[in-house]
């Protein structure tokens, strides 16, 4: 059985970090990780912690510390990728800065030794190990759907954060950090989660060729603060078109203040109080960016090819007699804003649409500045039926609450590579068949 270390709680010198131990069956037969779907990937990382333990007890509030404690489970991980995968993917066309940052510490500062131009393996391999340089591969899951491996050892001291939870990367002097809360080694096939904000260092013990191990950064810039700074500009918008006060003109000279006034100060008190009651009774809030960007930058599914063109079944347009379902449901957002067309001065709402199916999984997160995001725009009047669509495993199209057939026909036709055609077998079972899978019916 797993057992658990829990940190002592009597405000003495902590105990290790909360700790499992793994033992599984020998190597040799199918892999642990599950790669059918995120949801199942992040579960086999994290096994044997349940993800609803993980979310409840570790989540942004304490580390985390797996170990796979046997022979056996070296491999757990390095399937995925090793330090002898980056020989091939140089050879694929690498580049210093973009692709790849050799450096190390020096007297307590991290240097760059990058070289100019393209990424060559034997000199990546003679800094490596002549230099005894980090080499940090940016953005691995464009050549590989997700990966999580370690190769060596490497030692760990975890601090308590200066700032819990902080929104930037700072480093902190010595003197601030105090004793390492947390030590100890991670070994091939060993998981380490720390919330954000967590200080922490690393080293390769004495005596060992190399140490390999890949970070996984996620949810930055996903905190309730971001979202609120996403919804308050259509709050305000959907507020003053009901409210004159919000519409009057500010003080005269009150941008040339190098203070706010305090009468200012309890005008921007009072709305606010206004947003909040207004915000009490709403359910369908205005996101500004955070909706778009998440479907912008998001990979797209794991058996969709890049920038694949998706249809129906067959190819096959839907018709008013058809019943149609919403797939890749995790990789389409809804949102209602502003309308974006600039010649249109009135400024009317729309409903926006947007997906991943169609991103480039070797652009992603680079910074390309040729990112587009890949959507629909449609009528407020819409907005029903869409909803129908979201919150059904399928429905016929005749059914969608819109004023005439045509708007039906359009609405389901406009979409194909979001929108899939259900059919029916003979005994009126409904058979679904998902693009890029078509050899399995589900």
């Amino acid at each position: 059985m797993p057992k658990k270390v829990k940190p002592a709680g009597d405000g003495k010198e902590e105990g290790p970090v909360p700790c499992k131990q793994v033992k599984l069956e020998a190597a040799g037969g199918p892999s642990p990780l599950n790669l059918d779907s995120p949801s199942g990937l992040f579960e086999s990382l994290i096994s044997p912690v349940k993800t609803e333990t993980f979310f409840k007890e570790f989540w942004e509030q304490k580390p985390l510390l797996i170990q796979r404690d046997d022979p056996v489970l070296a491999t757990y991980y390095q399937s995925l990728f090793r330090l002898s995968d980056l020989k091939s993917l140089c050879s694929r066309g690498m580049y210093y800065g973009r692709d790849v940052n050799v450096c190390r510490c020096v007297n307590g500062k991290k240097k760059v030794l990058n070289k100019d131009g393209k990424v060559h393996f034997l000199q990546l391999r003679k800094d490596f190990d002549q230099k005894r340089a980090t080499i940090q591969f940016h953005q691995p899951q464009r050549f590989k759907v997700f990966i999580l491996q370690l190769e060596g050892e490497k030692h760990w001291r975890l601090y308590h954060p200066t700032v819990p939870l902080a929104r930037e990367y700072s480093l902190e002097a010595e003197d601030r950090i105090g004793r390492p809360a947390h030590e100890f080694t991670l070994k091939p096939g060993d998981l380490l989660y720390f919330p954000r904000g967590t200080v922490h260092q690393a080293d390769t013990p004495s005596g060992l060729a190399h140490s390999t191990h890949v970070t996984i950064s996620t949810y930055q810039s996903s905190s309730w603060g971001d979202f609120l700074l996403d919804t308050i500009p259509g709050l305000v918008f959907d507020t003053a078109k009901a409210d004159v006060e919000l519409r009057a003109g500010i003080p005269r000279q009150l941008l040339l203040q190098v203070e706010t006034t305090a009468a200012a100060t309890r005008k921007l008190s009072g709305f606010l109080r206004m947003l909040a009651d207004r915000l009490e009774g709403t359910r369908e809030l205005l996101s500004a960016d955070m909706k778009k960007d998440f479907a912008m930058n998001r990979l797209p599914p794991y058996y969709v090819g890049d920038g694949a063109e998706l249809s129906t079944p067959g190819g096959q347009l839907p018709g008013l007699d058809s019943t149609v379902r919403l797939q890749f449901r995790d990789h389409v957002v809804l949102t209602v804003g502003p309308d974006q067309d600039p010649s249109d001065e009135t400024r009317e709402k729309m409903v926006y649409i947007y997906h991943s199916l169609k991103n480039r999984r070797d652009t992603h997160m680079m910074g390309n500045e040729e990112t587009e995001s890949h959507g629909l725009r449609f009528p407020l009047s819409h907005i029903d039926a869409l909803k129908q669509i979201w919150n059904s495993s399928a429905i016929s199209v005749k059914d969608l609450k819109l004023t005439t057939d045509e708007e039906k026909q359009s609405l389901v036709t406009s979409w194909p590579c979001v929108l899939t055609e259900v059919h029916r077998r003979k005994n009126s079972k409904l058979l679904n068949v998902p693009e890029g899978d078509k050899n399995r019916a589900s």
